[in-house]
């Protein structure tokens, strides 16, 4: 269906677009919401077809009833709040699944979403939007028919984000620095405000003689080769920066065994284009021709590319490639990582380490960057407070009583 001759309405069929207008906001994690968030879960996890999206499975799993419910308990205030109305979501273009987590946010925080979806023919899109048309079909869920849009649009049709932007009272926009300044040229009504998520950076610190006496190397190499070339470490949470804490010869023998028990797995599964690897390696020789002491590790291929540096420096997030691009560093202690912290840093990942020592520490350091501290393996899991923002709070709004 299409709308205004340039939308494309994936979910439900044959609605009304901007019948998304005539809602009215629900409280978070309402019990409309709860019970079609919960069907959508299970629908989509006894899908034989998500099985075979590992991305796709993961969103159903972290979705199930019993899992929202938990994370309602987190907010006492619930029955004091609203949502603010009609969140225009704007999805990443090569994340297939992230509109589905911002949507679910969208919907626990109470309020009526309209989600543009990325315009590539990605499967994950199909099922989600199939999934939720067959669910708003059921009178069960008759209620939230209206509180759910999803489109496809051409990302240069500025008239149709325009439109969109005029009508939200939240626009939440995932993407590109650049993705970001364009939709913000459309102007919102003046109570409504945006929720960005821009480009990041991330990095992993490991503590070396905590990794060598653990006996799980292979699981730890399949963790964090989940966390980077699962999505050709394109996404914001994937670390770039591979940080060692430990004595000189502890730290040589914990890289040696982390990355050739990496490369056993990246070389069984990933397939490296020729485009991929010849941009690795030109980023590479750039940094370490205009770098002093920056060496290229030898590797047996080009699966892994790795560049040591003697010492942090400012901008080293600038240097970023992806599909297997590494830098790492030897600190002697944790604070020359903190010296060098912008707010581009989102992630950092951990293994051999106290999780709630590296939250304090960042805290006590007064760090104007890293939102989330999480084990190897767990970057890619959402939550609903990213990227430092409370989404349930951000997009919900308290009636106070004095």
């Amino acid at each position: 269906m299409t709308f205004d001759g340039a939308v494309e309405l994936l979910t439900p069929l044959g609605a009304d677009i901007m019948g998304i207008q005539h809602t009215r906001a629900l409280p978070p994690f309402s019990p409309q919401a709860l019970r079609f968030i919960g069907d959508m879960s299970d629908l989509l996890r006894a899908d034989p077809r998500v099985r075979l999206l590992p991305d796709l499975y993961s969103f159903g799993f972290w979705c199930r009833r019993t899992s929202i419910e938990a994370m309602g308990q987190r907010y006492p205030d619930k029955n004091l709040r609203l949502g603010r109305g009609i969140v225009f979501h704007v999805g990443p273009a090569n994340v297939p699944v992230n509109f589905a987590y911002s949507l679910v946010a969208g919907l626990l925080a109470g309020n009526a979403n309209l989600v543009r979806v990325p315009t590539a023919d990605f499967p994950q899109v199909r099922i989600i939007a199939q999934t939720l048309d067959t669910l708003l079909k059921k009178s069960v869920h008759h209620e939230l028919r209206d509180h759910i849009r999803l489109v496809r649009y051409d990302r240069n049709a500025q008239e149709v984000t325009a439109r969109f932007s005029k009508a939200c009272d939240i626009r939440v926009i995932w993407g590109g620095d650049d993705t970001i300044n364009n939709i913000r040229s459309n102007k919102l009504h003046p109570r409504a405000f945006d929720i960005t998520f821009a480009d990041r950076y991330s990095a992993c610190l490991i503590g070396a003689e905590n990794y060598l006496k653990q006996d799980s190397y292979d699981l730890l190499a399949q963790a964090f080769y989940n966390d980077t070339y699962l999505f050709d470490q394109n996404a914001c949470t994937a670390p770039h920066l591979v940080l060692w804490l430990g004595e000189d010869e502890v730290v040589k023998k914990a890289r040696q065994v982390f990355w050739e028990k990496l490369h056993v797995h990246v070389e069984k599964k990933y397939p490296l284009e020729a485009q991929s690897a010849v941009a690795k390696l030109t980023s590479a020789l750039r940094y370490a021709a205009l770098h002093e002491g920056a060496a290229i590790e030898p590797t047996p291929d080009n699966l892994i590319t790795r560049i040591n540096i003697k010492k942090l420096e400012p901008g080293i997030e600038d240097w970023n490639a992806n599909c297997g691009f590494f830098f790492e560093c030897h600190l002697t202690n944790i604070e020359q990582f903190f010296s060098v912290i912008t707010r581009r840093y989102q992630t950092l990942s951990y293994t051999g380490l106290d999780g709630d020592l590296l939250q304090r520490l960042l805290i006590q350091a007064r760090s104007i960057g890293i939102d989330r501290i999480v084990p190897i393996g767990r970057t890619l899991e959402f939550s609903l407070e990213w990227d430092g923002y409370d989404l349930i709070r951000s997009m919900s709004r308290i009636i106070t009583q004095i």
